[in-house]
């Protein structure tokens, strides 16, 4: 229990980190190119993640893998995965956005119960149906009145969240032989090099506020992909995946108070719904593994 708590609690910080990054990313979504954003948001990401191998002592050692085929399919995956998510942001408010990321956690649990063998408890079962109900609630709004490019939008997040659901397992898989610092770490040089060559295709000049933006948005994605990389090493994957959900209500603070965008009666209800998830994940017990046959 004592490793599912630190899980839940990296999770949540994880969640939180993602939000604000997320929020970074839509302030100057319109202003920058896809691959621009992709570049800064993974080089300056690197600052952190080496800045935690050498405070753990791990670096440059714990650079060395025996599975380099599972990090450059992770980071691939990743990267194409990280794109979907900034198209969602930039076409669609933070909290819409984040509505659709927040079907990861419900394509996750089948995932997770047939490649790692999880047993799923009806609690965290009905926690996730209620966080699932509670985004489609937030997300109704946009889908009633989807706006322009709304449409890219939506078909990004959903790409988006189809695409993390598989990651978590695969890194679920990683972590058993590979640090958390390194499986960030050759994810942010693969999204840096897969950014910095969409160069010659054209960068837009930004003001330095938006620069700067671009900047946090690293730093905050960087310490955000090491806090759910060990989330996800100290706790089974169904039993952290519902504490995703609470990042909708740092998302609607933000489109609120930050963007003005304010949600209706929609949005509340969805708010409502995912608060309660959080309530009975955080009251369930860690779900167990299958034994093995």
């Amino acid at each position: 229990m004592p490793r599912f708590a630190a899980g839940a609690g990296l999770r949540l910080l994880a969640v939180f980190l993602i939000t604000c990054m997320s929020a970074l990313i839509h302030a100057v979504g319109e202003a920058a190119a896809l691959g621009q954003i992709i570049f800064w948001r993974s080089a300056v990401a690197l600052l952190p993640i080496v800045l935690y191998m050498m405070l753990c002592g791990d670096f440059p050692g714990a650079l060395r893998t025996r599975r380099p085929g599972s990090h450059a399919l992770r980071s691939l995956f990743g990267a194409f995965s990280m794109g979907c998510s900034f198209l969602s942001l930039i076409y669609l408010p933070v909290a819409n956005a984040s509505a659709l990321g927040y079907l990861a956690p419900v394509l996750t649990l089948p995932l997770a119960a047939l490649l790692l063998g999880e047993r799923l408890t009806g609690r965290l079962l009905l926690a996730v149906a209620a966080g699932f109900a509670g985004a489609m609630a937030f997300l109704w709004e946009a889908l009633e009145a989807p706006g322009s490019g709304a449409l890219i939008g939506l078909c990004a997040g959903l790409a988006y969240a189809l695409t993390m659901a598989v990651m978590r397992v695969h890194v679920k898989k990683l972590t058993q032989t590979e640090s958390a610092a390194a499986i960030a770490f050759y994810f942010a040089v693969t999204c840096t090099a897969l950014g910095l060559a969409s160069l010659p295709f054209g960068w837009a000049a930004l003001a330095p506020w938006q620069l700067a933006a671009l900047a946090g948005a690293g730093v905050l994605g960087g310490l955000a992909h090491i806090a759910a990389t060990e989330a996800i090493a100290r706790a089974p994957v169904s039993a952290v995946a519902p504490f995703d959900f609470t990042g909708l209500i740092w998302a609607a603070a933000i489109d609120v108070l930050i963007f003005r965008h304010l949600p209706g009666l929609w949005g509340a209800a969805g708010m409502a719904l995912i608060l309660f998830a959080a309530v009975l994940a955080l009251r369930g017990p860690m779900p167990s593994r299958r034994p093995a046959v």
